[in-house]
């Protein structure tokens, strides 16, 4: 019999449809997958010779379970010269990846009952790493026209006794939105109002366009960022989504009560892997802006390119590499017998009809939307763009 909490959860609906696109390829069909959240560029070179020369040296042993010091260190000075950001070894834990730093916090902070608020549309682990840990997530709904940013009252509405902590992801897995200062500042000024956590999933960092400016909220001042747990890896900076590479920066207490929850489960992050992630964040940071540039190229092309779709409207996204079309005016349409009632239901007739794989924003906590990454070559998205036109207008 299966424990209660493996009921309230689901597979990652991201990793479904990423699945379930190269099962099709795999068969010999030509899909064009805009499902998937990884950069489509390789590991930069010199992050790659690091782990071959760790593997030679012998760097192949058990390592301390939150991170070698050489790698804290260099975590340390990022965060310094990026965000200007001070922080100790002791404040840092490097894990398997962000989304293990993710599960680390749930596991540290949430008790049963806890609230925690999550702005919608949200990244699709988020809520299940709540129920996995007996709290309840708590949605607060954003909005196209406020380009996606939570209105603080809203947010001050939401709080109750039992909430906890607010989870903010800027930029923005699924939307692409980058918070500014000032909405920073006043989520800020309510969670020390209200004594509430802020974890701040920065993941996509690197990934900000239009001269946006990048703010860690843990940077407003000292005292929020005792407040904060910083999110972070290389997944998505260095093209590593493999190396399974993520870290966490906060308060003392909170970092030591995560690493002894990391020592029973996974121990520490890959010892290659840590050997890389050092040379990823000191060595030459040029592969960056390459690749910002490119997908900067992409991102312009492929919004211009949706909204020019009769029935489909884009914001152009401010960061990471999605794009998150609203396509809710299609709805009710048929393609011959097939209607299109739901995000799942285009994400479908996409998948089977035109050979396009993307995800539907129901799994991110909006059904009007669909999430299209274009962290793939311009072939790909000016071929699954044409498709996606096709498809869209046989809708009647």
């Amino acid at each position: 019999m299966l424990a209660d909490r493996v009921k309230k959860i689901k597979p990652s609906p991201t990793l479904a449809m990423d699945a379930r696109a190269k099962a099709m390829k795999a068969q010999g069909l030509d899909i064009v997958n805009f499902g998937v959240g990884e950069p489509d560029f390789d590991t930069p070179e010199h992050v790659k010779e690091a782990a071959i020369k760790a593997i030679r040296d012998g760097f192949t042993k058990y390592t301390p379970v939150g991170g070698i010091d050489e790698l804290k260190e260099a975590i340390i000075e990022k965060f310094k010269i990026d965000n200007n950001l001070e922080y100790t070894k002791e404040e840092i834990l490097v894990s398997c990846g962000a989304k293990h730093s993710l599960y680390n916090i749930a596991q540290a902070l949430y008790a049963p009952g806890d609230e925690v608020i999550i702005p919608s549309p949200y990244w699709v682990s988020y809520p299940d790493q709540v129920l996995l840990n007996d709290a309840v997530p708590v949605f607060l709904s954003t909005y196209e026209e406020d380009n996606f940013m939570l209105r603080p009252e809203v947010l001050e509405s939401k709080i109750t006794k039992k909430t906890k902590a607010i989870i903010l992801n800027s930029p923005s897995n699924p939307t692409g939105l980058t918070y500014d200062r000032k909405t920073l500042q006043a989520i800020a000024e309510i969670a020390l109002k209200h004594n509430i956590y802020i974890i701040s999933d920065e993941i996509y960092e690197k990934l900000v366009y239009d001269d946006i400016e990048f703010v860690s909220i843990a940077s407003l001042d000292k005292e929020v960022k005792n407040k904060t747990i910083v999110v972070n890896g290389l997944s998505k900076s260095h093209a590593m989504t493999g190396w399974r590479i993520g870290y966490a920066a906060g308060p003392k207490d909170i970092i030591k009560a995560m690493t002894n929850i990391q020592s029973q489960s996974t121990s520490n992050p890959t010892s290659i892997a840590q050997k890389a992630a050092v040379a990823a964040l000191t060595g030459p940071q040029d592969f960056i802006s390459i690749m910002h540039a490119e997908f900067d190229r992409r991102r312009k092309f492929l919004v211009d390119g949706l909204n020019s779709i009769e029935g489909v409207r884009c914001l152009k996204p401010t960061g990471a590499f999605y794009a998150f079309p609203n396509i809710s005016k299609l709805y009710g349409k048929k393609a011959g017998e097939r209607r299109v009632d739901s995000s799942l239901d285009m994400a479908m007739y996409l998948l089977e009809d035109a050979r396009v794989a993307l995800v539907h924003g129901e799994a991110f906590g909006n059904d009007a939307y669909i999430r299209i990454s274009y962290a793939t070559s311009m072939e790909n998205i000016d071929k699954g763009l044409e498709r996606i036109k096709e498809a869209m207008s046989r809708l009647k």
